[in-house]
């Protein structure tokens, strides 16, 4: 149930007896005119699992209404996305979808493993998330989307008693251009802001892998008094490297003719391509994209995929 019943006396059956949703200027409008929405690999995942909810011909009932800008405010916060959709109505209705955050120890695993692979950290810190991102998620235990429509909190302030009504299926619309825009609002969503996560990453692959950070030979002490003390302290001095410093240790310190055979040789070991997880069995599914609505349509896919996942244990 989206919402509670008109205290007025109506029901669901004079529900088109409000006529149409009053026009506003200055909603938040779709980007896309005509066809489907969402543009990225991840805003297309997130309407492909609510369609495998059996959502699909619900949600098509508020595509209008985000095209059409009835959407007056839209705010993703962790834990919860909150709306105001105008109908036909003076007052625009109050709209919620609340999905449950990832933990602190959760998330901590997440970014360690994120901070293993520099391939992860730099496709985040470029803005991007990579489809390998999903699988590296789910198999820490932290899914990116939801498993099941059950742990999707989904209320409006409508009488209609359908679930999606027209403004949570066109808040679904817009928050799913939202991941468009701005990927880490998905992030944000399940309980990471964007500063937050990048930050953690960055201390995260400054520190390396513990045992793995030697000190730089002839390393430079810090600022020093006229006594040659270290003004933070003489436990600073021998300090071990850490980002470009660690990784140019290892360069001869020797004249350039004694060393010329390795002077063009990289200070570490370079990979012949980014790192990536190992591919799962639904790789060909996300090849071909969604097929026809005729033949199922984009639910058709996230059906495929769960079935792929169980064949392949």
């Amino acid at each position: 149930m989206s919402g509670q019943p008109e205290r007025d006396g109506g029901t669901t059956g004079r529900f088109a007896d409000y006529g149409r949703p009053r026009r506003i200027d200055g909603g938040l409008r779709a980007r896309s005119t005509r066809g489907a929405i969402g543009q990225s690999w991840w805003s297309r995942r997130f309407l492909e699992v609510l369609e495998s909810f059996a959502l699909g011909t619900r949600l098509t009932r508020g595509r209008s209404y985000a095209r059409a800008g009835q959407v007056v405010r839209l705010d993703i916060a962790p834990g919860e996305v909150s709306a105001a959709v105008q109908g036909s109505r003076a007052r625009p209705y109050e709209v919620s979808i609340a999905l449950p955050p990832f933990p602190a120890a959760l998330w901590a695993r997440v970014e360690t493993e994120l901070a293993a692979q520099a391939f992860f950290s730099a496709r985040l810190l470029a803005g991007d998330l990579p489809p390998e991102l999903e699988e590296l998620f789910a198999a820490v235990g932290a899914p990116l989307f939801p498993a099941d429509v059950a742990e999707l909190r989904q209320w409006c302030s409508c009488p209609d008693f359908a679930v999606p009504c027209k403004h949570l299926a066109a808040t679904f619309y817009l928050l799913a251009e939202a991941f468009d825009a701005d990927p880490f609002q998905l992030l944000h969503w399940r309980g990471r802001g964007r500063a937050e996560l990048l930050d953690r990453l960055r201390v995260l692959r400054a520190a390396g892998p513990v045992g793995d950070r030697p000190a730089a030979p002839g390393s430079v002490p810090s600022a020093t008094t006229d006594r040659g003390e270290s003004r933070a302290g003489r436990d600073t001095v021998d300090a071990p490297p850490v980002g470009a410093a660690r990784a140019l240790a290892g360069l001869p310190t020797a004249p350039l003719a004694e060393a010329v055979d390795r002077f063009w040789l990289p200070p570490v070991p370079l990979p012949d391509r980014p790192p990536s997880l190992p591919t799962g069995p639904d790789l060909l599914l996300r090849q071909l994209g969604a097929p026809a609505p005729a033949i199922g349509g984009p639910g058709l896919v996230e059906r495929l995929r769960r079935a792929y996942r169980l064949l392949g244990r």
